[in-house]
């Protein structure tokens, strides 16, 4: 499996000290947290931009995705939403990122109204992702927690540019079998998130393999080029321990999980 680890679980870092990251613990890959009060953003210029391309380039690490904020499901106008989409698919391609990470954020309105403007907006978004080789992968997570929530989005689309992202933990918290996840998102399937955490009540991120996800039957559904990303939520949970010093032995969780089965 290809492995890399969100900046989400390093908060500000410098891009130089990501990669470094990368490099020392065998991380093939990073999803970048695109947010104003990290390094990397879509208010970068077109020179910022380059440089940052150039130097994960000279470290030899992927940037799988960039990691936005826009709310596909969200109520309001589609305008304002696109233009984020359109922002954040542009970012991307300046950084040489197959992915553009999405969330639902549809709230507490109607579902089949949560649906219809997140599969409006991503059908409108899914020309300009196309034209510039990017994916925009929509995230299982709050209003659309299940796979079977996010699936029913992006089948709806049913555009190629479109697909979804797989967070294990809100799945998990959905109620929703691995397989019965890993089932329906299949079609779509960017790659996947893993974390761990103690209970559906205490969601402080702890090293893999400490918590009680069930991450071995959530790789056991994936092929052996999936990439794995582990998004450790440091930012939200300033309490919990250092990213650095866990991932060697993550890295090592995940590669044992999902090795093949002899």
């Amino acid at each position: 499996m290809k492995l890399a680890f969100s900046t989400l679980g390093v908060p500000g870092l410098p891009v130089s000290e990501v990669i470094r990251l990368a490099v020392e613990h065998g991380y093939q890959g990073v999803e970048l947290r695109a947010h104003p009060e990290e390094p990397v953003h879509p208010g970068l210029t077109a020179l910022e931009r380059a440089s940052v391309a150039e130097e994960f380039k000279r470290g030899g690490v992927e940037i799988l995705t960039v990691a936005g904020y826009a709310r596909v499901a969200a109520e309001g106008d589609d305008e304002p939403v696109i233009a984020e989409l359109a922002e954040l698919v542009e970012l991307a391609r300046d950084l040489g990122a197959a992915h553009v990470r999405v969330f639902p954020g549809g709230g507490d309105q109607d579902p089949s109204a949560a649906d219809a403007a997140a599969a409006r907006r991503l059908g409108a978004a899914a020309p300009h992702a196309a034209d510039l080789g990017v994916r925009i992968l929509l995230e299982t997570h709050d209003s659309h927690r299940a796979g079977a929530d996010v699936a029913r989005v992006v089948g709806t689309v049913g555009h190629g540019r479109i697909g979804a992202l797989w967070d294990v933990m809100h799945t998990w918290l959905a109620g929703e079998e691995p397989a019965a996840s890993h089932a329906v998102l299949a079609p779509h399937l960017g790659y996947v998130q893993v974390k761990d955490i103690a209970s559906a009540e205490d969601t402080t991120p702890l090293a893999l393999g400490a918590g009680v996800l069930p991450l071995k039957e959530c790789l056991d559904t994936l092929d052996q080029d999936s990439w794995v990303c582990w998004e450790y939520e440091k930012r939200w949970y300033p309490q919990a321990a250092e990213l650095p010093e866990l991932l060697a032995a993550g890295r090592e969780h995940v590669l044992r999980l999902g090795a093949p089965k002899q």
